[in-house]
């Protein structure tokens, strides 16, 4: 090994453990001076290092035992001075997780409930561009806002985009990559993108007091593989795909049944 393998392997450990320890040390809590800046900081929250774009705290309103991921961006305005409508502007509920690299953007109202998961790179807004003036730059036109809520109990995945004038029921799943705007009752199943309604989540008793979910517009997300339901379900899906995916399915059907 020379001498310059060595020094770089000696200089890459050092600098990855004082980043690591820059981070713990970066990371705020509610006893800093910083997170008394905020319209509200929960106990036991933290915001975890490197932090994203933060300003206009005395807007941004972070529940009990929240966890912030690095890089996440939480504004309210355009700048640190603007002077909000509504305070706070951004509320985010108790027991949340807020993944890596996402974006809450408020100008008007966002709320999110208590216990709301969030994948990386969520990016959630109240406000939006218009385009009615066709004249003119879309960026020059007054934007559009509406009120965002998601309910309690939700699972943002990965990507996702919410747009202003969204209403989300408690306990709502959205799969990653999907763009979602409109008002929607408790427990639904978003995917696609734009979003698509994949069913409801209920549960149906099972003999001996057990319960299974139902998904997919009322088909048992668990089906038994020798059912022949099952199979048409197959059957049908082979029809509508390229073949590469065919092979994929019809394989999955051959180990199953």
């Amino acid at each position: 090994m020379t001498l310059r393998l060595q020094l770089r392997r000696f200089l890459g450990a050092r600098i990855r453990q004082w980043r690591r320890f820059a981070n713990e040390v970066a990371t705020v809590g509610p006893a800093d001076d910083y997170a008394k800046s905020f319209h509200y900081f929960g106990r036991a929250t933290a915001l975890m290092a490197p932090q994203g774009v933060i300003y206009n705290e005395r807007y941004l309103s972070i529940g009990d035992e929240t966890l912030i991921g690095p890089n996440v961006c939480l504004t309210a305005g355009i700048n640190g001075d603007q002077e909000m409508l509504a305070t706070p502007t951004v509320s985010i509920g108790r027991r949340c997780v807020i993944g890596r690299g996402s974006h809450i953007i408020g100008h008007w109202s966002i709320e999110l409930g208590d216990e709301i998961q969030t994948g990386p790179y969520v990016y959630i807004t109240d406000q939006n561009h218009s385009y009615e003036e066709i004249d003119q730059p879309v960026g020059w036109q007054t934007p559009s806002e509406g009120a965002v809520k998601i309910g309690s109990g939700s699972w943002i995945g990965a990507n996702v985009v919410i747009l202003p004038g969204t209403t989300l029921g408690k306990n709502t799943t959205v799969a990653a990559g999907a763009v979602v705007r409109g008002t929607f009752p408790t427990t639904w199943y978003w995917a696609a993108c734009p979003r698509k309604c994949c069913g409801t989540i209920r549960r149906r008793r099972l003999g001996g007091g057990s319960f299974v979910s139902q998904g997919f517009f009322g088909l048992d997300l668990t089906p038994l593989r020798s059912s022949p339901q099952y199979r048409r379900l197959y059957l049908a899906a082979l029809f509508r795909c390229s073949v590469r995916r065919r092979r994929t399915l019809l394989c999955r059907f051959n180990c199953a049944c």
